[in-house]
């Protein structure tokens, strides 16, 4: 997944296996540091992983930091069928309602309309404002990210209504 191009197509660069186990062992490192993290997706079906979605607190610091994220990346035979979408209005329930965080945030490059699609469907607000993400030279094509947020009253209010 992680060397799949189309996975990571906004991404600043491809994983190789060891970079991509370096990744899973700090993903399972967080889970057991904060008890929540970013979880394995799998099919109910088969149980056959899939992909990852989850909550982050990202390390690097952002113009928004200190902040937890909501994140996902699926393997690509797997996009399109609504599991970002339901994996991810689930994270924000166990981060709003177990967690008790006040807001999430989600981002992406300004060119990712995948996942700005998802944000969307998740209802989330998208900010008016642009930002560099701190790890690009200003240069980079991915480097223009937008933000989108969640507010917990804006996810109680939106539950009502489904």
């Amino acid at each position: 997944m992680n060397a799949d191009r189309r996975v990571m197509e906004y991404f600043p660069t491809l994983l190789d296996r060891d970079a991509s186990d370096a990744l899973a062992d700090w993903i399972e490192t967080k889970i057991h540091e904060q008890g929540w993290g970013l979880w394995a997706v799998e099919l109910r079906q088969t149980q056959s992983f899939i992909g990852f979605v989850g909550l982050n607190r990202p390390a690097i610091v952002f113009p928004f930091s200190p902040c937890v994220e909501v994140g996902w990346r699926l393997a690509f035979p797997y996009w399109g069928k609504g599991y970002a979408s339901e994996a991810a209005r689930e994270a924000l329930r166990i981060g709003f309602e177990v967690l008790d965080f006040d807001e999430i945030v989600s981002f992406t490059s300004i060119h990712n309309q995948r996942s700005r699609a998802v944000m969307e469907r998740l209802k989330m607000r998208q900010m008016p404002e642009t930002f560099l993400h701190p790890k690009l030279p200003p240069d980079h094509p991915l480097a223009e990210h937008c933000l989108y947020k969640q507010r917990r009253s804006e996810f109680t209010a939106l539950r009502a209504v489904e």
